[in-house]
């Protein structure tokens, strides 16, 4: 069930100004330590034309006092609600949205300068584009940079690609609002994925545009709620069996075998590396092998996990 959206004009905020550009959406919870310096990567942006709606998701820190400073900028509102969840809390900043563009940034990372310089000219570009994204940094817990990795960056009708693998870096993603409207924002029933979800759900309707630059700055940390892995491949394989019951025949049995393949070998070595769970790593091994595209991973994975190469 996806998240219907009103747009109603009777029921939008006025904005300070007249109606900007971007509306920026920022989901906090008891991220107080970098709240400010994530609002601060927003506000700094060398095209101003934007809002921000900083969702507080319930925060027992001192997220309240360290956001309050900035509310004299009237391009900045606060919403606070008791925890419901991060889907909840991008929703919420979407309904609350009054800008053509809509764009996310998490409280604990930040944007570059030039990311709505860089974004939005695309957009008017390529007037078939639902969303453009962007390369990501990633920094640890001071802000350090950390070995930039390689992702796979297609453009046009991405749908296959997108349902192999996720490669659209959440917080460099912007969307036309509009589409957003039609078709739904996070689907309040996962916990985790929701971003995979919805490119994918969008990527049936439009197409992704890619900008060959870092967009924005991810922090890694301990306490990350990417952490879940469990979490995060049970979405995973609800995902693609949903999307693929929603759209039949739409993905492609080589992508398909490749998607399914890939996932279970992955799950593989998570559940050796992380959970020491062997007998778990060669049913998914075997899963993954009886796919046929990784079967060759699949082998390795299981015959290392079997000769405890995983353990520390």
């Amino acid at each position: 069930m996806t998240e219907v959206l009103r747009d109603s004009p009777a029921e939008r905020p006025k904005p300070a100004h007249g109606t900007p550009r971007v509306s920026v959406i920022m989901a906090t919870y008891n991220m107080g330590n970098y709240v400010g310096a994530a609002i601060e990567s927003v506000l700094a942006q060398t095209v101003p034309d934007l809002e921000l709606h900083v969702v507080d998701d319930g925060s027992t820190d001192d997220t309240a006092e360290r956001v309050k400073r900035y509310l004299t900028d009237p391009r900045v509102r606060y919403h606070y609600q008791p925890n419901a969840g991060q889907t909840a809390a991008k929703n919420r900043g979407i309904a609350a949205s009054t800008g053509e563009f809509i764009g996310f940034c998490d409280a604990d990372d930040l944007w570059v300068p030039e990311k709505l310089a860089m974004q939005i000219p695309v957009f008017e570009a390529h007037p078939e584009a639902g969303v453009v994204y962007a390369r990501t940094r990633e920094i640890d817990e001071h802000g350090n940079e950390l070995p930039e990795k390689v992702h796979s960056e297609p453009t046009g009708k991405v749908t296959q690609e997108l349902f192999f693998e996720n490669f659209v870096p959440f917080g460099t993603a912007m969307a036309r609002r509009s589409l957003l409207i039609e078709h739904g924002a996070f689907r309040p029933d996962l916990r985790m994925g929701i971003d995979w979800e919805l490119w994918l759900r969008l990527s049936v309707h439009c197409e992704f545009q890619f900008v060959p630059s870092v967009a924005y700055l991810y922090r890694v940390w301990s306490g990350q709620m990417s952490k879940n892995w469990k979490g995060r491949y049970e979405a995973c394989f609800q995902i693609m069996a949903e999307f693929e019951r929603a759209h039949p025949n739409l993905i492609n049995t080589a992508t398909r075998r490749r998607a399914y393949s890939h996932s279970y070998v992955n799950r593989a070595r998570a559940r050796a590396t992380i959970s020491n769970d062997i007998l778990g790593c060669l049913a998914d091994a075997w899963r993954a092998a009886s796919y046929g595209p990784a079967a060759g991973s699949a082998i390795k994975t299981a015959t290392k996990a079997v000769l405890g190469g995983f353990r520390k």
